[in-house]
């Protein structure tokens, strides 16, 4: 009986330390519901502030190492240095595959490089890990137009414009886009 009694607190005890340490994940998924949703409807000085919550946010993978990691490939790519960028941004992606923040990052780099296909493939991994990532997605639009495919690039944009219906980049670009597509502004 005694036996049986150790094994059920230690199963206890796993499920409270389980419960325990999802809570962190679980509330951030909510936070990041919450202000996605707050984004969509916001007015555009409103929604800068959200939308820099939501890039905060998405800036942490929960690791420091992982966010020291990012942060280097951050500065090196601001910096030009687009190697150095990519070596860090592959380390943090090795370590934390599930970080979109990393793979974004990397898509850029590769975009600059003129790596479009490395660039697509990063950004396709981005958009299963965080389907919402406006930037990812006003990315995605940027390839797809510098390849030739500016409905395909069309798409992408108002995808990000459902999201963050402010996001002056990405209305730039559309707009631009359908300029060259022929069809009237919005």
């Amino acid at each position: 009986m005694g036996a049986v009694i150790i094994n059920l607190n230690r199963i206890v005890a796993a499920g409270v330390a389980i419960v325990t340490f999802s809570l962190p994940v679980l509330a951030e998924e909510t936070r990041l519901d919450v202000l996605f949703a707050q984004l969509s409807q916001a007015e555009a000085p409103e929604a800068r502030k959200i939308a820099a919550e939501i890039e905060l946010a998405l800036s942490r993978s929960g690791s420091p190492a992982m966010d020291l990691l990012l942060r280097r490939g951050q500065d090196a790519l601001e910096a030009g240095d687009l190697g150095a960028a990519i070596e860090h941004l592959s380390a943090a992606i090795d370590h934390a595959p599930d970080f979109a923040e990393a793979w974004h990052l990397r898509s850029v780099a590769f975009f600059k490089q003129e790596r479009y296909g490395l660039a697509l493939y990063d950004i396709e991994q981005a958009l299963a890990l965080e389907p919402r990532h406006f930037n990812v997605i006003y990315g995605l639009g940027v390839l797809l137009d510098e390849l030739g495919q500016p409905d395909l690039a069309e798409d992408a944009f108002s995808r990000a414009l459902a999201i963050h219906p402010h996001h002056e980049d990405v209305t730039k670009a559309r707009e631009s886009v359908t300029r060259d597509l022929g069809g009237a502004e919005l």
